[in-house]
């Protein structure tokens, strides 16, 4: 044997031998082992792991012959290994403090349910049902434990708790995880729902004025011995571990306390509950000493229970709660005097009352207000960042990131307040050498950070920087701010006063590039960008965002600046502007154009001027989206704008065609007709398809309605429209030889294309210029030679009846045009009767006859006050009127059809008593009867009924002929009854019998007979179809 081998041998002889780990089989082969194990200074398995090995070996399911798994018989070895557990849980004395720092919720609502099985509690009964008073000591203790847990559960469970980071996964054990967290989740669910009857078994214990007994091990053993004699009256009832009536009252107090205060997020009224509970809890720990309790309570958390009582109970009119620094603040939080939690901060820099998180939470509270508009607050937060700060650096702790975020614009009046703070935080007679050292080493890396020498001067001449620094220090300090380099310079040129912010570079690039991204402050990217050029020059900071996108006609020109900081700062601000107005954030866009504005001023005319049009491009959109919304007109200036945009002239200026597109939409929605017609320069309608197409509209809006002479302008715009809805044809010989025609959709014959043109019309609100080339298109696809059904608009005339080349004319992209166009239009004004049939006849041309009815009966409701006015003939016509006959016809609701003939100008009796032969309508039927006001056609139907009831009557009595003494009501009667519909009997009778439809009548009698069934009609035909 080797050197090396005989020491390790002798080392590992001579290491004494652990001895092996008792199994839990072992304790129910002996009794007495338990007790032995347990009584030991460091057993092992210690108790907790016992209860758990106990309950899972008692718990596991059995398999029977046909392999089926069975739930764990009762048998003896289960009821010992059950009884074992809760022997070990009756040596820690029951108390719920180690239970549940060290068992699952499973295993504990387990082990508490066998001790209430023990405890001759039985299975099922509702504890809130049982009177504690009259139950056995053990017994009513035993229940206690049980609601005790189950309140002190939910409470803890609505703490958060940081999840265990997972090892290396085994599929067994993430098994057996998500089992027992779905097995914990259910158990949660059930005591949630059983809280308020925890809430009331525990109520219901703090009434009782006796001791209460816990089983101990002894009382264990008497109940397994003696199981027939043991009642639960015998000695095992009072034999057990005594708890006095004052210890049950106080652990009770305590956790109703909790469970009340976690209740309290929800409903602030509970919180009294709370205190009151917390505050006896501390009175009855004063009363009887917290060391006699056999249950333990965290007194530290109990007092931290009681402040937070206080505060959030506190009331205006309460002057004792003011006496606290968290009452103050609560106060001053809630009634919004954000001014007075500063002066709170600052009088605790001095005591050092308030704990670090309990600042900074405050602080993140008011970040989150001012986050959310209040614009007041950024004072409050730096203010009291400022407290933080400087309470910081008296106790040593690192100065946080937001003081540095907060200070990075310093001004006078900062500088004021930070001294202020630092020199009503310590005093200098009384303070530590440490305290002066920390705070001067603040102030002195504060002026080392500082570019601005008035600064830097203005805190180096406090008195209290004079009194921490001696001379040669402060001489020093000047002396090194006075060599720095000066200012970092854009460019060769240095432009404006827009340049003239100190660079720092603090923090890392990534940092940084994550801040420019979210930054809308020009002046808060001009730093970063400074910051970033500082730390690196190879990187275009332009690039580092694929959201930041600039027009091409802008880029090249942005990209040709030589100096990279320019380069990148002017094209990220007018990215940036650009993604502002897309997305409506008009404020930052104007910001950031201006600032970009102010930039460019001086070294590039050409960017000047694209500024320029981009502002003027923002005015426009920022007055639609606000004042012109509710009909204020723009202002003068805008509208002069506008106009010297039209008219400028300035050579290779580079121009997105989109400021031109709004600039003649504005103009039309304004009706600045005079202008577009008379004033606008020759060549600007030569080269700018838009102006052409305004200037035709406007012209055409400003003749409606003209002479037949006056309609030339009309027919241009009808030529220019014609134009953009043609195809390009073109002739290919394909393989076999033959000739096929070949169609463009998107042609360039016309000025622009159709996508330009229907973009253009959806910037238009002006209802007459939507009218008009609503009008316009409807016409269009109204002349194709295979239509079936008109669409009818206003001003349909003033167009040309035929077009030269038919086939040259895309008409269904004109179909899917108008379609747009009309949906369009409507959520401009979805009250235009115009508009209405003009959406009605669509549907009604695509054979969508509901669609069409609702459109139809839409246009007449807004028209005459949801019927109770006369519709307007110019609504229905006669043409209207037809083709809603027609789709009630085509739905099968024939009695609509009959009603409806009469709206005609001359009633359509043929239709109408074609109809009433009908037998198969899904309609209302005899409901309706009571709208005809005809008289020929209600003789009619009076005919119809009768023979109907005569055929049946001959057909029931053989032939039989009718008797003499049958009248007209009992024939409308029986056939009613017939038809299974007797309880519409009285609406046929009223139908015939009227008497204001009596041909004798005036005329006035009779009109206004029709106008109210009309009306009652129409509303119940809208009220159907809406």
């Amino acid at each position: 044997m080797s050197a090396e081998a005989a020491d390790r041998e002798a080392a590992t002889s001579s290491r004494p031998c652990t001895p092996p780990q008792t199994s839990w089989f072992e304790f129910v082969l002996e009794e007495a082992l338990l007790e032995q194990h347990l009584q030991k200074p460091s057993p092992d398995p210690p108790p907790v792991q016992l209860i758990v090995q106990f309950l899972e070996q008692a718990s596991k399911p059995s398999v029977n012959e046909q392999n089926q798994v069975q739930p764990p018989p009762d048998n003896k070895r289960n009821r010992i290994l059950k009884l074992l557990a809760l022997k070990v849980a009756a040596h820690l004395k029951w108390d719920l403090d180690v239970l549940e720092k060290s068992l699952s919720v499973p295993v504990l609502n387990m082990l508490l349910n066998e001790l209430l099985c023990i405890s001759k509690v039985p299975p099922g009964t509702k504890h809130v049902d049982v009177d504690l008073s009259s139950l056995p000591p053990t017994t009513a203790m035993a229940i206690l434990l049980y609601n005790r847990w189950a309140i002190r559960t939910i409470v803890q469970s609505s703490f958060p708790v940081k999840q265990v980071k997972p090892g290396p996964p085994q599929l067994n054990v993430m098994n057996h995880i998500q089992q027992e967290k779905e097995l914990t989740e259910n158990i949660l669910k059930v005591l949630k729902e059983q809280a308020a009857d925890s809430i009331l078994v525990l109520e219901g214990a703090l009434k009782l004025n006796k001791d209460l007994y816990v089983h101990t091990i002894r009382t264990l053993d008497l109940l397994a011995m003696e199981p027939g004699m043991v009642n639960g009256e015998t000695e095992s009832s009072t034999a057990g571990l005594k708890i006095s009536a004052e210890e049950i009252q106080c652990q009770v107090c305590y956790d109703l306390g909790a469970i009340y205060f976690q209740q309290g997020s929800t409903n602030a009224a509970v919180h009294e509950k709370a205190k009151e509970k917390f505050f006896k809890t501390k009175e009855l720990i004063a009363k009887n000493g917290s060391s006699s309790l056999h249950f333990t309570i965290d007194e530290e958390r109990l007092a931290g229970y009681c402040q937070a009582c206080e505060v959030l109970t506190s009331s205006s009119d309460d002057a004792s709660q003011q006496a606290t620094p968290y009452s103050q603040i609560h106060s001053c939080m809630k009634s919004g005097k954000y001014q007075d939690i500063v002066k709170i901060f600052l009088e605790d820099n001095v005591t050092l009352s308030l704990p670090e998180q309990f600042r900074q939470s405050v602080l993140r509270e008011l970040f989150q207000k001012a986050q959310q508009g209040n614009d007041a607050l950024d004072e409050v937060c730096f203010k009291v960042c400022v407290c933080n700060t400087i309470c910081d650096v008296l106790q040593g702790r690192i100065i946080d990131i937001q003081f540095c975020q907060l200070f990075l614009k310093p001004s006078k009046e900062k500088i004021d307040f930070l001294l202020e703070v630092c020199s009503g935080s310590i005093n200098l007679e009384n303070a530590s050498e440490e305290l002066k050292r920390r705070m001067a080493a603040f102030l002195k890396n504060l002026c080392l950070g500082m570019e601005d020498l008035q600064f830097v001067f203005m805190i180096s001449s406090h008195e209290l920087f004079i009194k921490l620094l001696k001379d040669d220090e402060r001489k020093l300090l000047i002396d090194q701010m006075r060599k720095r380099s000066p200012r970092i310079n854009l460019c060769t040129k240095p432009v404006t006063s827009f340049y003239d912010i100190p660079a720092s570079a603090s923090v890392n690039i990534g940092q940084l590039e994550h801040q420019l991204i979210l930054s809308v402050d020009p002046w808060r990217i001009r730093q970063i960008l400074i910051e970033l050029h500082g730390m690196t020059s190879e990187r275009q900071f332009w690039t580092i965002s694929n959201k930041w996108e600039v027009p091409n006609v802008y880029g090249n020109v942005i990209l040709g600046i030589k100096d990279s900081l320019t380069r990148d700062l002017v094209y990220i601000l007018m990215a940036k502007g650009l993604h502002c107005c897309a997305i409506k954030d008009f404020v930052h866009a104007k910001q950031l154009f201006a600032a970009c504005l102010e930039l460019v001023t001086e070294f590039s005319p050409k960017l000047r001027q694209v500024m320029l049009n981009e502002m003027l491009l923002l005015d426009i959109y920022t007055h639609e989206a606000g004042a012109g919304v509710s009909g204020e007109r723009p202002p003068s200036d805008l509208i002069s704008r506008v106009r010297g945009y039209l008219e400028m002239r300035v050579p290779d200026i580079p121009l997105r065609q989109v400021i031109a597109e709004e600039c003649v939409a504005f103009l039309l929605n304004w009706c600045e007709n005079e202008y577009l017609t008379m004033q606008v320069p020759l060549p600007l309608v030569q080269t700018n398809p838009y102006v052409k197409l305004g200037q035709l509209l406007a012209a055409t809006c400003k003749e409606l309605p003209g002479p037949k002479e006056s309609r030339r302008t009309a027919k241009d715009l009808w030529e220019v429209v014609v134009q953009i809805c043609s195809v390009s044809n073109q002739h290919k010989r394909g393989n076999d030889g033959r000739v096929s025609l070949i169609k463009h959709r998107e042609s360039t014959l016309g000025i622009m294309y159709r996508s330009e043109l229907l973009s253009f019309i959806k910037k238009l609100r002006e209802p007459l210029v939507l009218t008009t080339i609503l009008s316009l298109f409807v016409k269009l696809h109204n002349v194709r030679e295979d239509i079936v059904n008109d669409i009818a608009a206003e001003h349909i005339s003033i167009w040309p009846s035929s077009i030269p080349n038919l086939q040259s004319v895309d008409f269904e992209a004109v179909a899917i045009t108008v379609k747009e166009l009309v949906s369009y239009a409507l959520t401009i004004n979805a009250n235009n009767h115009f508009w209405l049939i003009i959406q009605a006849d669509i549907y009604f041309a695509t054979n969508q006859y509901s669609a069409a009815l609702h459109y139809y009966l839409q246009a007449g409701a807004v028209c005459s006050d949801f019927f109770n006015k006369m519709v307007p003939p110019d609504v229905y016509t006669d043409q209207v009127i037809k083709r809603m006959i027609k789709c009630c016809s085509l739905l099968n609701c024939h009695t609509q059809v009959a009603i409806l003939c009469q709206f005609l100008r001359e009633v359509d009796y043929k239709t109408a008593f074609k109809a009433l032969q009908e037998q198969n309508s899904h309609d209302a039927m005899d409901s309706y009867y009571e709208y005809i006001w005809d008289v020929t056609i209600l003789e009619y139907l009076t005919c119809i009924l009768l023979l109907e009831y005569h055929t049946y009557c001959m057909f029931t009595a053989g032939k039989s002929p009718l008797p003499t003494y049958v009248t007209f009501l009992d024939l409308s009667s029986d056939l009613h009854h017939k038809r299974g519909e007797t309880d519409k009997r009285q609406i046929a009778i009223k139908a015939i019998g009227q008497t204001e439809l009596n041909a004798s009548n005036p005329e006035e009698v009779l009109q206004l007979a029709a106008q109210r069934r009309k009306k009652k009609f129409l509303q119940a035909m809208a009220k159907l179809y809406f």
